[in-house]
């Protein structure tokens, strides 16, 4: 066995804990090519470490939705700082671990293994990326010797990570560019992030309709929904189903003189707007109507649809008169209501960030109908 193999580091710790105030969302859920953040990071340690650690403040939660299973880590110190992060991680964890903030917006496996080879081969305490005069420790190897020095910091009230590491072995590991290891700490980062993955292959569109009885405020959640999705950076498209039929053309007018004059579909197109004329023979089911008309989209959200949607929501109110709810158990994926009622995935009537960050976080899911 060489030094390399003894020094193996075995545990990838995502430091998940942010507050997200500069960017005044929750970073965490921002969605990248069809992915959110907290997923496309917890998947790059995922596929190097058979031991993936999340690291949160001592009072966090978090959804990982289609991420999958990780463990779940809680910092023994308050705070919810990198460095709280990192030193309870060593603390609690057997061995060295590999740290990455869950807002890295394009991790590189290059940068990894050159962090974990200078850790291996040079036998430091500390492996970190330095680019100029400045270290990156949010991408970084730290050892067991990392924790006394880490706890007086924090002992003493301070959490600047560099401060600790006086005194230890430190490999600093070159780069030219910061590109691996930036992260996304404002929207105009996130809009940066998105300009460079501009034109990659696109996923088929989520797909979610939000059921309920009549009167329930379907359309009012809609309209709270969507620019919360809009806000993680999703391109949203919505449906409205009418069960009794609707014309959203005017007689007398050119178009509707088209249709009039047997066109089986037309069109009125002006620069800002498309609106679309189709003659059906039967109605279309949702899904079809997502995929042939949303592509591009990454999520459509549809009203109404309660008995054939894949994947429903249910908005139960209690104060709109209803007794019980629309769908039987597990027929919904989560549930809105003012009522006392046992779901897994329960939301406040008013909590339409909380709904949208459950979407987000389960698009892969909502991608097959």
């Amino acid at each position: 066995m060489d030094a390399t193999d003894r020094r193996r580091i075995d545990i990838g710790v995502l430091l998940a804990g942010g507050s997200s105030s500069r960017a005044g969302v929750d970073k965490r859920y921002l969605v990248l090519e069809g992915q959110t953040l907290l997923q496309r990071n917890l998947a790059f340690l995922h596929r190097h470490f058979p031991r993936v650690v999340v690291s949160l403040g001592a009072e966090q939660r978090i959804d990982l939705g289609d991420a999958g299973p990780a463990e779940i880590l809680h910092d023994e110190w308050p705070g919810a700082s990198p460095l709280a992060g990192i030193a309870t991680a060593l603390g609690q964890l057997d061995g060295p671990v590999l740290v990455m903030a869950a807002d890295l917006a394009f991790p590189r496996e290059d940068a990894l293994q050159a962090v974990l080879t200078a850790f291996a081969l040079d036998r430091v305490d500390v492996a970190l990326p330095k680019v100029g005069p400045h270290h990156e420790p949010l991408f970084a190897a730290y050892g067991p010797a990392c924790l006394a020095p880490m706890t007086a910091l924090l002992a003493a009230g301070r959490h600047r990570i560099v401060e600790a590491f006086s005194g230890l072995r430190v490999a600093d590991v070159p780069f030219p560019s910061e590109a691996p290891f930036h992260n996304i700490n404002t929207m105009d980062a996130y809009e940066e992030a998105r300009r460079q993955v501009a034109g990659s292959p696109a996923k088929p569109p989520a797909l979610v309709a939000i059921v309920g009885k009549s009167d329930s405020g379907k359309t009012t959640l809609i309209e709270r929904l969507v620019p919360e999705l809009v806000a993680l950076g999703l391109r949203v498209g919505t449906v409205k189903h009418d069960a009794h039929g609707f014309d959203i053309d005017h007689p007398g007018k050119d178009s509707w003189r088209h249709g009039q004059a047997g066109a089986h579909a037309y069109a009125v197109a002006s620069p800002h707007k498309l609106a679309f004329v189709t003659r059906l023979a039967q109605e279309l089911p949702l899904g079809d109507i997502a995929g042939r008309f949303f592509a591009g989209f990454d999520i459509v959200v549809a009203e109404g649809y309660k008995r054939t949607a894949p994947h429903r929501i249910e908005l139960f109110r209690l104060a709109a008169g209803h007794a019980e709810p629309l769908c039987a158990p597990g027929e919904a994926i989560a549930l809105v209501t003012d009522a006392d009622l046992a779901h897994e995935y329960r939301f406040a009537l008013e909590d339409a960030r909380g709904l949208a960050q459950f979407l987000a976080a389960r698009l892969d899911t909502l991608r097959h109908f």
